[in-house]
């Protein structure tokens, strides 16, 4: 039997952009089991729901996570919404619709050159955050911010977009559409890319299915589980598909996330024809008394919000269940009897994010 070390990998470690740690349990270069340790940057975000005015704390709810955001504002405005029975106008909808996918794009393009980042295909990185700059500037048009957009509201959308500004988009992204294809092709095509993932950090279907994988991890083992198809916000009006690989491995999950940010420029275009005229917000009367859970696709994959109030202006309980969270279980098999040099791009894989699951 070879002798067992046990190897620290994170918090901080050059190619991982959140603080995750794992003990990895080695015997020479083949990793036998990795343990997960939590709570490095735990801050109580969920506790302070307990004090802030419920409609204020959806500037609190977007900076549970940057990347993610918008979602986060998103899922609980919907969840409160639901408890006081608000109905969202139109145009709202198809709005924070806009928004949920411009946030998908620049979140799997950001994900994309961090992935590359990790292989040591530095170019690569830097040509994947060149591009993001220009979705980056959309949203900074259309809604103020260019990471935290502040644009989600209990009872609508803090702002409104012109019509003249809605026209441009397309255009714009267009743009970024255009040149995205010559880096995607690299990802499709070069060989040291598919070296270093077509094969490595396997999930079957089953096992994403028992272990609870989310998002673009469950889908790329060949499970077509999209939160989007519930219809919540204005999808429900749209026409897609959820993007399936059946490999299971690194190279399917690089696959889902590209063909997903095709599929979201695809879903803008759908949406801003569709953009009805009217308010963006409604006024909120009362205060939440009862509970609710929402369901939203974030980047990564599916999120919960669960929120519980009493009739008064601070909530009782505000719970979130995030996909990194759901996905860490599946991370832990796919490094049972990896080599120790494909550590970080599974890591990666699975798009995590650490301020999210520690809340």
């Amino acid at each position: 039997m070879a002798n067992r070390t046990v190897i620290p990998f994170g918090p901080q470690h050059p190619v991982l952009p959140e603080p995750i740690h794992l003990d990895l349990v080695m015997e020479d270069e083949t990793v036998v089991e990795a343990i997960p340790s939590f709570g490095f940057i735990h801050r109580g975000l969920e506790k302070l729901a307990e004090k802030k005015d419920f409609t204020e704390f959806t500037f609190v709810a977007e900076r549970i996570c940057g990347i993610c955001s918008y979602t986060h504002g998103h899922g609980y405005c919907e969840a409160i919404e639901a408890v006081l029975g608000l109905q969202v106008p139109p145009r709202a909808r198809f709005l924070r619709t806009m928004w949920g996918e411009l946030s998908r794009i620049h979140s799997h393009m950001m994900w994309l050159g961090l992935l590359a980042d990790a292989f040591g295909f530095e170019n690569l990185f830097m040509g994947c955050w060149r591009l993001r700059e220009g979705v980056l500037d959309v949203i900074e048009e259309t809604t103020g911010g260019r990471v935290i957009f502040g644009a989600a509201k209990v009872g609508g959308c803090r702002r409104d977009v012109t019509p003249d500004l809605l026209s441009r988009i397309p255009a714009q992204l267009d743009a970024v559409e255009k040149q995205l294809h010559d880096i995607t092709d690299v990802f499709r095509d070069d060989y040291s890319v598919r070296q270093r993932l077509c094969g490595v950090g396997v999930l079957s279907g089953k096992e994403a299915f028992d272990l609870g994988a989310v998002g673009p991890m469950m889908r790329a083992s060949g499970l077509a589980v999209d939160t989007r198809r519930e219809g919540y916000a204005a999808y429900g009006e749209l026409q897609f598909e959820p993007v399936v690989e059946k490999d299971g491995d690194c190279w399917a999950r690089t696959m889902v996330r590209i063909r997903e940010i095709y599929q979201s420029f695809d879903l803008i275009r759908q949406i801003i024809p569709k953009v009805p005229g009217g308010p963006v917000d409604t006024k909120v009367v009362g205060s939440p008394n009862g509970e609710y859970f929402s369901r939203l696709e974030q980047p990564r994959g599916e999120v919960i919000y669960y929120v519980k109030g009493s009739g008064k202006k601070t909530l009782d309980r505000f719970r979130v269940r995030t996909p990194t969270f759901a996905n860490i279980p599946p991370l832990l098999k796919m490094l049972q009897g990896c080599q120790l040099a494909d550590v970080p791009v599974i890591v990666l894989t699975i798009d995590p994010c650490i301020s999210c699951a520690e809340r």
